[in-house]
């Protein structure tokens, strides 16, 4: 240690940040070559003052922002009492000048770099002392060689490193000991070289060799640093295992969903991890680090600390903070305690619990939506996998279906009209699937399938021993099971006239009355009844209630026989052949004469009858491809064909009825006969009109016919 001497200490020259100062007055009139900056009463960075400095403040109007670009933080500047040490001195050395501090803290002055080493090789050859110390302190190996690349000097770690002694070292030249090819190489290119290993019979060492320069980059020597591998790897080894410790810190901070600060004993924030809670800090936490948190409460930021109850009560809390803008957060702080049992960190876990519960009000609202979600999903599903299996093409049937999506989300009275087997308790299903009630039940009930005795108790349920033979505990009737869904009633025609009244209560005042009970129950059911006779004739001959006709007559749907819709025929034709290959893994086909046969056919019995024609067709088929004059076969059992006249549904002229027939006589006859000859003996015409007129028919459906020949 030795002393500064007062003559050595340059006054400070400084600028106060904030104030009015007349910067070109102040430079002129400052006769050191430094510049200092203040704020806030405290010295925060300096400038060199040179010709470079003053020619960019002149051309910015001598501007202190100017003045601020150019300036250098003092961080890195050593302060000083009158006394200097030597690892003081190594600080020195490193900066332009130290600030010398007086007895109360405050600056006095600086002193300069040059001065500091002028000093220091004037007091009792201090010099020497000074190179012994920084050889001897280093615990790497260190040899200095000159121009010459003879070594002139090492320390005691470096010929322990080469095993070796000072005697067998010094003046000797270092090609004779390290790598005289690295050493050339330095020299030649001025360029250091690291991590060099050099492995001997006894040693074995990393060499770094390092150019000494002068001022004009020339290499006037050399430094070898040595380390001993064992030493080497030890440190390279701890310093891997530090950098994967940190990793996993930093990965576990990362992915903990809490913010998580890191304290020492007195409170300062050492780190933090990535999740912080947003508007809570009102600062970035990088500019926290190092300072005690403690003020922020002192501040009003939140309270109460868990930090200060940590250090107070040396055990783990748990308290809700509360902000300023009233949020709350839930801070859980750990004391971590050494092996003397002392307080040595602290580990805060904080949560937004606000936010928490915005986010469980939230997700409870978001699983509401995605039951909705589901539900519709589930809805669209079941209702697009029903339409799949409504098997149709015609207008008629597009028309129907059209009015059945239209009338499905209301729950008005729907009466459904025609023949048996056309499919009515399918087109009821629809209404069900398509409507707001597809989740409530759908009933079917036969009118003309009951008893008349039963058919009551059935609809409207029997209370409580109501007759012989009757449940003890009563029965709910189709209305109760059905509420909330639809009620089927089929062969609405056949039911009672005493019944019909009750029906009508039930329509109109929308409650039933079990049978042996006089307390009416309450029923939300839409009724949708079905027929295949005409309701308004049995109304003139009073077999029907005309008021309860009008009561279902709300919807009414006409639902056209088979016979009408014939673009209809193929497609359930081919519906129920692929229902039934599946079921008895078959692989039955129809022709398309085959089809053309089931086209002409009348269907008395509707889309029933097609489905039994087409599984006694699979039944009995030989061979899997099922062509006309087979399908022939069972169309014209239990029929006399001589009987059967064409049928007309609607007036249209006479001549397109006529073309009308005729066409459908010549395609089913060359169907049926496969040539034109025996075709015109059928029809009772000439071959020749035969052959024009069904070449004709095929031109008009773009068919073309090849090799067309008569036999």
């Amino acid at each position: 240690m030795f002393s500064v001497a007062k003559d050595k200490i340059k006054p400070i020259i400084s600028i106060t940040i904030g104030e009015e100062v007349v910067l070109k007055s102040t430079l002129s009139q400052c006769k050191e070559p430094f510049i200092f900056l203040k704020k806030q009463g405290q010295l925060f960075a300096y400038a060199t003052i040179n010709d470079p400095l003053l020619e960019l403040l002149e051309s910015k109007n001598y501007s202190i922002e100017a003045l601020l670009d150019q300036g250098k933080s003092i961080k890195s500047i050593c302060f000083l009492s009158k006394s200097i040490s030597f690892p003081s001195l190594f600080q020195i050395i490193g900066e332009p000048f130290a600030i010398i501090i007086g007895d109360d803290g405050e600056p006095i002055g600086y002193i300069r770099r040059e001065d500091v080493l002028a000093e220091l090789f004037k007091q009792e050859n201090k010099s020497v002392d000074l190179l012994k110390i920084l050889l001897t302190s280093i615990p790497m190996g260190i040899f200095v060689l000159d121009k010459e690349k003879q070594i002139i000097n090492c320390n005691e770690s470096g010929l322990t490193m080469i095993k070796s002694t000072i005697e067998q070292v010094l003046n000797y030249p270092g090609g004779t000991i390290f790598s005289a090819q690295q050493i050339n190489n330095v020299f030649a290119t001025g360029k250091t070289i690291l991590n060099h290993l050099e492995i001997t019979n006894d040693t074995g060492v990393l060499v770094d060799y390092c150019p000494i320069l002068s001022d004009d980059d020339a290499v006037e020597g050399m430094i070898i640093v040595v380390q001993d591998l064992p030493m080497v790897e030890d440190m390279a080894n701890e310093i891997e295992y530090i950098k994967d410790l940190n990793r996993d810190l930093n990965a576990i901070l990362s992915s903990i969903y809490d913010e998580i600060l890191v304290v020492n004993a007195i409170g300062e924030l050492i780190r933090y991890s990535d999740n912080i809670i947003q508007d809570f800090w009102k600062v970035d936490l990088k500019e926290l680090i190092g300072k005690n948190i403690l003020e922020l409460e002192d501040q009003g930021l939140f309270t109460p600390s868990v930090t200060r109850l940590v250090i107070e009560k040396r055990k783990k809390v748990s308290v809700v903070q509360e902000t300023k803008s009233g949020r709350k957060i839930l801070a859980v702080g750990n004391p971590v305690f050494n092996e003397k049992n002392e307080l040595d960190r602290i580990i805060i876990a904080s949560r937004d619990i606000t936010e928490t519960t915005r986010l469980k009000s939230e997700l409870q609202e978001i699983r509401k939506i995605t039951e909705q979600y589901k539900k519709e999903l589930d809805d669209f599903k079941s209702k697009d996998r029903f339409l799949k299996k409504m098997i149709y093409c015609s207008p008629k049937m597009e028309k129907i279906m059209n009015q059945v999506k239209k009338i499905a989300d209301f729950s008005s009275t729907v009466l459904l009209n025609g023949e048996s087997g056309v499919g009515k308790e399918v087109i009821a299903q629809a209404i069900h699937q398509l409507g707001k009630r597809s989740g409530k039940p759908f009933l079917k009930l036969n009118c003309g399938a009951i008893p008349e005795n039963l058919l009551e108790s059935e609809l409207y349920g029997y209370a409580k021993g109501s007759f012989t033979g009757a449940d003890k505990n009563g029965k709910d009737g189709y209305f109760k099971q059905a509420d909330g869904g639809i009620l089927f009633l089929d062969e609405i025609g056949e039911m009672p006239l005493h019944l019909q009244v009750k029906l009508l209560r039930v329509l109109q005042e929308q409650e039933v009355i079990p049978v042996g009970s006089t307390v009416p129950i309450k029923v939300n059911v839409q009724i949708i009844a079905a027929t295949n006779k005409r309701l308004e004739k049995m109304v003139e001959n009073g077999t029907f209630r005309e008021d309860l006709f009008y009561r279902l007559n709300v919807i009414p749907i006409q639902i056209p026989p088979l016979r009408e819709r014939t673009e209809d025929i193929s497609l359930l034709a081919f519906h129920f052949l692929q229902q039934l290959n599946e079921r008895y893994d078959r692989n039955y086909h129809l022709t398309p004469d085959a089809i053309n046969v089931l086209e002409f056919y009348s269907w008395p019995g509707n889309v029933r009858e097609l489905q039994n024609i087409i599984e006694r067709l699979v039944v009995t088929a030989d061979h899997p491809a099922i062509d006309a004059e087979f399908v022939s076969q069972f169309l014209s059992l239990g029929f006399d064909n001589k009987k059967i006249k064409p049928m007309i549904t609607r007036v249209i002229p006479l001549q397109e009825a006529i073309e009308h027939v005729e066409e459908q006589l010549i395609v089913l006859a060359m169907n049926q006969y496969k040539t034109t000859t025996k075709a015109a003996k059928a029809l009772g015409i000439s071959q020749s009109s035969v052959s024009r007129k069904y070449q004709k028919i095929l031109n008009e459906k773009n068919i073309k016919i090849e090799n067309l020949s008569s036999i």
